[in-house]
């Protein structure tokens, strides 16, 4: 299995923190996959931005049907979603 270094959220500065900060605010916790990208905040504040609007935005798809695809993508690849 790959390592990827990834920036604690007690050693987070700047953009980074602040990116933290935000999730615990949603989730309660900072999630893997935005820990994974923690090397790169300007990158990572891109994928945040485009995760909202595919997950969020107005599309055909209801909310529950985009977290069903994502559930059972996860699944599929053995990823905890």
């Amino acid at each position: 299995m790959a390592w990827i270094e990834q920036v604690r959220p007690e050693d987070a500065t700047g953009e980074l923190a602040g990116i933290y900060d935000a999730a615990v605010g949603r989730a309660g916790e900072v999630a893997g996959i935005i820990r994974v990208m923690s090397q790169r905040p300007s990158l990572l504040s891109t994928f945040l931005r485009f995760y909202v609007q595919l997950m969020k935005g107005r599309t055909s798809l209801t909310s529950r049907e985009k977290e069903l695809i994502a559930t059972i993508t996860s699944r599929e690849n053995a990823c905890f979603y």
